[in-house]
């Protein structure tokens, strides 16, 4: 190949990075750092977590083979080298667009993907079932589980390395540490160790000292030379604690270092045994703007590669920020007020809570569920938890949301953030289901704001209440509403009429209500007058409200950015069947039982319908047979 020709452009498969030279292997690396931040910048995505295990990928690559041998990454997004590498180097431009590339592994996208992952700590266990599928079918191929990122704060991870290290299974684990640092020195050491470690002299000499010792010199010495052994190694590294769990430990390795990563895994595929490779990277490698602030760079917008600086227009606040400051606002004037999140400081607009409250500012790991049950703990003694958590990662906690929150009645306050529709990371991000979820849930008070205004008004209403309550809101910026100097406390379960309307009511929720008051606006062009009603709570419903107006409208359109099976429209339902009103004049607009994909969050509610034009025509096709005389389908409703 001629020096000047770039080495990526021939790189079809796996199979074409086992034939280069180590040389070629690191600039592979840069020509895939390169390509990473360019598309990045472009489309937005995961950038630290990918340019930090560019080599540790290559140098998988080189000496194991896909889709023979199995990989699986946790979290999804360390995997961008992977999918430049697998086949999908010309689609990588069309990462997390619509119709374009998942940005995270998906199988249906590649067979070298074999598990859909986006959510922390399922990559040990999903890796153990693998080995064991491989034992039971009589194959003969390795299975690499490559995890990092935090991942090791999930209890689910150790739960996996339990199982995985008892069955003494042939198994690899990649662990991606890019939080631990360790000087030059001894890196430099652990590294050459490491390599002499596992080469095949050194291996064969280990067992037969092993075997002197202890056949030879007798139990006692071989025991007091084991026990050497391992207090040296738990003392320079973390090797004991897996060791005990029953892996091999191997490391810690320089994670940049392609040499030193293709020597140990051309050792270690020899094994047959549990093994764990501890590999020290850097987030953010080789973009010094990530590497400075690798948080802020962990999942990021377009932006100017120069400058690092993120594209973007004069807009309103969005939700989180807009979350964040009212809390800093309510915590001020009450110390009894802590916040809780897990591992998402920055992404649930807490970074200026913790500055100003350190004490009270409690960052738990990639563990929903220890979280969710140390706010109860918390809340039993007096204190005002706020545990702020995408709505799809409290899905993790749900039994402790019951059992240690709602069952005892807590007045824990759950935020949950990018409820609905989330946009470019798909269907493993979209908060679909919680209020499904959550409205099946004694003692829980369920809102969900339709501005910025109101979110602000419903934390402090939700902070006054002795029971636990949970406010969703969208992954979007607010509508630009004045927020009030002071918040004002909400009635708990009362709705609100936006507009009043004769032919239709749309009852909305959250999101939805802003669209369903434009939807009203277009209606009124086509000679339809339409009421919308904010209904504000989930649960506990404004039924007075919403069974008045129902009846003086005679056909009713509930629309929600949720998932529609058991979701807010069903609570409508619920609510006319108790009264004893037939639901035949009611619609329901929402997410269908179907996973949606990615694409922008505008792209993805024009789908769904859920727009200001989506409603309205909803709305029409309604009222396309309305009789001249208006049709009161709902006067036996029982007040």
């Amino acid at each position: 190949m001629n020096k000047n020709e770039l080495i990526l452009a021939g790189i079809e498969s796996p199979a074409d990075v086992q034939d280069l030279s180590l040389e070629a292997l690191k600039t592979l690396s840069d020509e895939i750092r390169e390509t990473i931040i360019r598309t990045v910048a472009q489309r937005g995505g995961h950038l630290a977590s990918s340019l930090g295990v560019v080599e540790l990928t290559v140098a998988l690559l080189k000496i194991f083979s896909p889709p023979k041998d199995r990989i699986v990454f946790d979290v999804g997004h360390q995997a961008y080298a992977y999918k430049i590498l697998t086949g999908r180097r010309d689609a990588f431009s069309t990462l997390r667009t619509k119709g374009g590339i998942s940005g995270f592994p998906k199988r249906e996208e590649s067979p070298y993907d074999f598990f859909d992952v986006g959510h922390a700590g399922n990559a040990i266990s999903v890796a153990a079932g693998l080995a064991q599928a491989r034992c039971f079918n009589g194959d003969d191929h390795k299975v690499i589980a490559v995890v990092g990122d935090g991942s090791l704060t999930c209890g689910v991870s150790y739960e996996g390395l339990n199982q995985a290290g008892a069955a003494e299974k042939d198994l690899i684990i990649i662990l991606n540490d890019n939080e631990m640092s360790i000087s030059p020195n001894v890196g430099a050491m652990a590294a050459y160790l490491n390599r002499i470690m596992t080469g095949q002299i050194v291996t064969r000499f280990r067992a037969e000292v092993k075997n002197i010792l202890k056949n030879v010199m007798g139990e006692p010495i071989y025991s007091l030379a084991k026990q050497f052994e391992d207090a040296l190694k738990g003392f320079i590294t973390p090797g004991k604690l897996f060791e005990d769990l029953g892996f091999k430990y191997v490391g810690p390795i320089d994670g940049h270092q392609v040499k030193h990563l293709v020597e140990t895994f051309k050792n270690i595929k020899r094994f047959r045994e549990p093994v764990l490779v501890h590999a020290i990277t850097c987030k953010g490698k080789g973009y010094c703007q990530a590497e400075q602030n690798p948080s802020r760079f962990h999942g990021v917008g377009p932006f100017d590669i120069e400058t690092g600086k993120v594209h973007s227009q004069p807009r309103p606040p969005s939700y989180t920020t807009v979350f964040g400051k009212a809390l800093v606002k309510l915590a001020s004037k009450d110390p009894k007020i802590v916040a809780i999140t897990a591992a998402m400081e920055y992404g649930t607009g807490l970074a200026e809570f913790a500055r100003l409250f350190p004490r009270r500012f409690f960052d738990v790991g990639i563990a929903e569920q220890h979280g969710i049950v140390f706010a109860a703990g918390l809340a039993s003694e007096g204190y005002h938890p706020v545990v702020a958590i995408y709505s799809t990662f409290i899905q993790r906690g749900y039994d402790h949301l019951i059992h240690d929150v709602c069952m005892q009645n807590f007045p824990v306050v759950f935020a949950m953030d990018r409820a609905g529709i989330v946009g470019e990371d798909g269907p493993t991000h979209h908060g679909a289901f919680d209020i499904a979820f959550a409205r099946s849930i004694p003692n829980l008070t369920v809102m969900a704001p339709a501005d910025e205004d109101q979110l602000s008004d419903m934390l402090a209403t939700a902070l006054t209440l002795n029971s636990p309550v949970s406010i969703r809101y969208a992954r979007a910026d607010g509508l630009g509403v004045p927020i009030k100097k002071e918040p004002e406390l909400i009635p708990v379960g009362k709705g609100r009429m936006m507009t009043e309307g004769e032919d239709l009511l749309i009852i909305a929720i959250g999101s939805m209500v802003d669209p369903a008051v434009q939807a009203a606006d277009l209606l009124a062009k086509k000679g339809i007058s339409a009421g919308v009603l904010d209904a504000r709570f989930i649960k506990p419903l404004d039924e007075d409200l919403i069974l008045e107006k129902s009846r003086a409208a005679g056909k009713v359109l509930v629309v929600e950015e949720g998932i529609l099976a058991g979701g807010f429209g069903s609570a409508i339902l619920e609510l006319f069947s108790d009264k004893g009103l037939g639901g035949g004049s009611a619609v329901r607009m929402g997410i269908s039982d179907a996973f949606v994909e990615h694409g922008t969050r505008a792209e993805l509610l024009a789908d769904l319908g859920l727009t200001p034009e989506g409603i309205s025509a909803q709305a029409v096709s309604m009222l396309k047979d309305r009789p001249e005389s208006k049709l009161r389908r709902f006067s036996s409703i029982r007040l």
